[in-house]
C-alpha cells in the first residue's frame, strides 16, 4: 500500500461529495422546505436548551449554526439534525456547576471547553474506528438513562412554570425545594405554562387527526402537528406582548444579542481539562449513541444506511466548532431530526 492510500484510510471522508454529485433543483426544493420548517422549530428549541444548561439564551442559536455546517460535510445521515439537546444541555449543567456560576462569562467559557474536550473524544475515537463499541451499549440501561434525565429535566424546568425559585442537586432536593414555594406560585405565569403544555399533549395526539377531517393530507397534516411547540411559541409570545404580561410579573427571555457567533477558544487550563476528562467522555457516549439511534432508524427506513465511525468523526468536528463559535456540547436531536424526515429532507 502506497503513502497516500494509506492516509486516505486515515483521514475522515466527505461524504457531502457523494450526495453533491447528484443535488439538483428538486432536491434544494425538498431541503428547502424542511429547512424552513426546522429552523423554525430550531430557535426556541435553542433558546431553551442554552437556559437548561445554564447559558444565555444566545449561546444556544450560537451552537445551532457552525456544527449544522460541519455535520453536513462529514456526517453520513440525510435528515439528522446536529445542535442543543434536552439530555446534553442537562449533563453540561451538571458537569460545569461546580466550577462556576451558572450565567456568567466563567461559565460559559467552562461551557465551550467542555465542548472542545468532547469534539476531541469524538474526533479521536472516529479515527481510531471505535464506532462498533455502540453495538455492545446496553439498551436498557441507556434508556433508563435518557428516561431519568427526562424526569430531572422537567422537575427542573417546574419552577419556571410555577414562576418561584427553586434549588436543588438531585431530584430529591429540587422537590422539597418546590414544595416549600408552593405559597409563592404565580398565578398567571402558571396559567400560561399550565395552558400550554396542555395544548402540546394535545398536539402530540389530536391535531393530526383533526387536520386530516379537514381534508389535509396525511403527510402534510403531520407535518404540521409536529410544528405545534412553534405554535404555542408564537401564540403565547404574542399574548405576551399585546397583553403586557411582563408588566404583570410574567418573566420573558428578554434582549438576545443580534449578530453572528463570536469566535471563542477554550480555556487552555491543563489542570481544568483533566477534571472535565470523565464528564466530556460521558456526554460524548450518550450524544453519540442517541445521535446513531436516531440516525439509524430514520436511515433504516430509506433504505439508506450511516457509517458509526463517520458519525463520530462528523460528531466530533460539529463539537469543535460550537468550541469556536461560543456554543457548547451538540448532538443529533431526536424531536428536530424526525420533523426534518417527515417534512421531506433530502440531505
Amino acid at each position: 500500500m502506497n503513502p497516500s492510500s494509506r492516509w486516505r484510510q486515515l483521514l475522515p471522508s466527505l461524504p457531502v461529495l457523494e450526495w453533491g454529485r447528484a443535488y439538483n433543483r428538486e432536491t434544494l426544493l425538498s431541503d428547502g422546505v424542511a429547512a424552513l420548517i426546522v429552523t423554525i422549530m430550531l430557535i426556541p428549541q435553542s433558546l431553551a436548551y442554552a437556559m437548561l444548561a445554564g447559558l444565555p439564551p444566545e449561546v444556544g442559536l450560537y451552537a445551532s449554526v457552525a456544527p449544522l455546517l460541519l455535520y453536513a460535510v462529514f456526517g453520513t445521515s440525510r435528515v439528522l439534525a446536529v445542535g442543543p439537546v434536552a439530555v446534553v444541555s442537562l449533563m453540561t449543567a451538571a458537569a460545569i456547576g461546580q466550577y462556576a456560576v451558572a450565567g456568567t462569562p466563567q461559565y460559559w467559557a467552562v461551557a465551550i471547553t467542555l465542548a472542545f474536550l468532547s469534539g476531541l473524544l469524538l474526533l479521536a475515537m472516529g479515527l481510531l474506528r471505535l464506532g462498533f463499541l455502540a453495538n455492545f451499549l446496553s439498551h436498557p440501561v441507556i434508556s433508563g438513562f435518557i428516561s431519568a434525565s427526562g424526569i430531572l429535566i422537567a422537575a427542573s424546568q417546574l419552577k419556571t412554570l410555577m414562576g418561584v425559585k427553586a434549588e436543588g442537586h438531585n431530584f430529591l432536593d429540587l422537590a422539597v425545594s418546590l414544595v416549600s414555594q408552593l405559597g409563592q406560585v404565580h398565578v398567571l405565569t402558571l396559567a400560561i405554562g399550565t395552558a400550554t403544555v396542555a395544548f402540546l399533549f394535545w398536539v402530540r395526539s389530536g391535531l393530526k387527526p383533526m387536520l386530516q377531517r379537514l381534508g389535509m393530507k396525511p403527510r402534510a397534516a403531520d407535518v404540521v402537528a409536529k410544528t405545534g411547540p412553534v405554535a404555542a411559541i408564537a401564540v403565547t409570545t404574542l399574548l405576551t406582548w399585546g397583553l403586557d404580561w411582563q408588566a404583570q410579573g410574567v418573566k420573558i427571555v428578554g434582549t438576545v444579542p443580534q449578530g453572528l457567533p463570536p469566535f471563542t477558544l477554550p480555556l487552555w487550563d491543563l489542570g481544568l481539562w483533566q477534571q472535565l476528562l470523565v464528564p466530556a467522555l460521558l456526554i460524548s457516549v450518550v450524544g453519540f449513541v442517541e445521535s446513531v439511534s436516531v440516525g439509524q432508524t430514520l436511515a433504516a427506513k430509506r433504505r439508506q444506511r450511516i457509517e458509526p465511525d463517520q458519525e463520530l468523526v462528523a460528531l466530533g468536528s460539529s463539537n469543535l466548532s460550537a468550541a469556536f463559535t461560543g456554543g457548547f456540547p451538540v448532538t443529533g436531536g431526536f424531536a428536530r431530526s424526525v420533523v426534518n424526515f417527515d417534512a421531506g429532507a433530502q440531505t
